[in-house]
């Protein structure tokens, strides 16, 4: 009789990291030989939110991952199937004593598969050892007390992990292992456009932050061209997991004195609030599709494909805006401030459903990051009922935060050559002004594709009035309930 061995595997999703990850930890203290796994999905490569430079980002950072497994004589078994198949093709070689992963709160579509692949464990008589993430905590009722369990969670020391080879599946077998499936080739083309993915990666824009560059960062944390270096550009090694909170928190607090404080506590503070999203995303998950507030369920919006397509391809008419758009089409990033003012601008100015922004944003945006997402989006639209309503003014933001149009110079060339005030506002030319510059608008430059000025007046009025709706009043307690601290907590706390 033929008994296979017992194995553990570390199922990698977003944690593509070798330090500071529990689920790494707890297997290499299984005393059982560990497989490092990696599936890429084909339901997850064929979903609307990915796109091509998300995959990229991840075979980058496998890659990384392997560079250092080298020395202890492994690698990452890295296939293109379901999850499910794959554990059921591994069966065929091995008994899986364990799987070792994080909790991970995306979008419907993974919170589907994991309950599927619990009942597989389940039947199959797998021990499924999912771990916290990144300080987010699952099966909350409300958030009395979760700043203080994140902060101690960002406190306590990380997982150091110690490699041996003798704990790995080795290279050999892993090579036999792969004849048995569709196995995933990490090359990636080459870009130097996007940032590229992996730890090693992350702990250089990280180490330049912390030594040199944050020293602007909340002088330049509104500018669009400005921030791209000022700013600490992890959110995408943070997304994937290339790095922890709890690293990037610890080396922040680490790195904090009585002369960066300025800048380094924003950014801390930053840290509590991309957490703080993702735990109300892990409480409401309906967010994927609908308005926290369902009060805002019955704001109707008509879809207009036209003005779609004009945001989509930077074509509004609104520099600002457009430039936003296309740096974002071509880099996968923006700063924060950009990014609201394309959602707003779609939602309030254009009067669409944030829900028409979602696939488009989520695509290009190579921190993709399920529980960010889409709470920012309803923020941005005015839909929860517990956040101010923001309508950015395209033409206020340009001259505040662009004021030189460097940033619209080079993402709208076709505006640099006209004067400093045109470039902010093209329409403003009257024909003698554009057979004076050789331009002519609507065909080196669309007109805007709608009265600003006017749309903003109509979202504001609609979107107050609908603040005083019965719903919406209702499910703001309610939303406030859960999501916030109470006022006897808050009082207790001041004390």
């Amino acid at each position: 009789m033929n008994i296979r061995e017992e194995i553990s595997v570390i199922w990698l999703k977003r944690d593509l990291r070798f330090q500071d990850n529990e689920a790494i930890f707890n297997a290499l203290s299984s005393n059982k030989r560990v497989l490092f796994l990696y599936v890429f999905e084909k339901s997850l490569q064929e979903d609307p939110h990915y796109h091509e430079r998300h995959w990229n980002f991840i075979k980058q950072s496998l890659t990384d991952m392997n560079d250092d497994l080298k020395a202890f004589n492994t690698k990452i078994l890295t296939v293109t199937t379901e999850v499910v198949t794959a554990f059921n093709q591994l069966l065929n070689s091995y008994t899986i004593h364990s799987v070792f992963s994080h909790q991970e709160t995306g979008l419907l579509i993974t919170f589907n598969r994991d309950k599927e692949f619990k009942r597989y464990c389940r039947n199959n008589s797998i021990n499924w050892i999912e771990n916290n993430n990144n300080g987010v905590l699952r099966g909350l009722v409300n958030r009395e007390d979760w700043f203080e369990k994140w902060e101690e969670y960002m406190n306590l020391p990380q997982f150091e992990i110690e490699f041996q080879a003798e704990k790995f599946i080795s290279i050999d077998e892993i090579n036999m292992l792969e004849k048995s499936f569709l196995t995933t080739d990490l090359s990636t083309p080459e870009n130097k456009i996007f940032q590229k993915g992996g730890t090693k990666m992350a702990w250089k824009y990280a180490n330049s932050f912390f030594e040199e560059r944050h020293k602007e960062y909340m002088f330049h944390i509104s500018k669009p061209a400005l921030s791209r270096k000022s700013s600490s550009r992890l959110s995408p090694y943070i997304a994937w997991g290339n790095v922890s909170i709890r690293q990037v928190f610890q080396k922040a607090q680490n790195s904090k004195n009585e002369q960066n404080k300025r800048h380094l506590g924003p950014f801390i503070s930053r840290l509590r609030w991309q957490a703080h999203f993702i735990q109300k995303f892990e409480m409401e998950h309906t967010m994927e599709n609908a308005s926290i507030n369902k009060g805002y369920h019955k704001l109707k919006k008509s879809i207009s494909t036209e003005y779609k397509k004009a945001w989509i391809e930077g074509k509004t008419g609104f520099p600002l805006v457009d430039a936003s758009m296309r740096c974002l089409n071509e880099t996968g990033y923006l700063n924060f401030r950009m990014r609201s003012l394309l959602v707003s601008f779609l939602t309030h100015i254009l009067w669409q459903p944030w829900q028409e922004a979602t696939h488009h944003l989520s695509q290009m945006f190579l921190d993709f990051e399920p529980g960010i997402h889409f709470p920012q989006l309803q923020m941005q639209a005015a839909e929860t009922g517990i956040n101010n309503i923001r309508i950015y003014n395209p033409v206020k933001n340009s001259l505040e935060h662009d004021e030189d149009a460097q940033f619209i110079k080079e993402w709208v060339p076709e505006l640099k050559n006209l004067p400093l005030p045109f470039i902010h506002e093209p329409y403003l030319m009257t024909p003698l002004d554009q057979q004076f510059n050789n331009f002519e608008l609507g065909v080196d430059y669309p007109f805007p594709i709608v009265n600003a000025s006017s749309a903003r007046k109509k979202a504001s009025e609609i979107l107050w009035n609908l603040r005083n709706d019965a719903t919406v009043v209702v499910e703001n307690r309610r939303i406030l309930k859960r999501h916030t601290l109470s006022d006897r907590t808050r009082m207790l706390k001041s004390e």
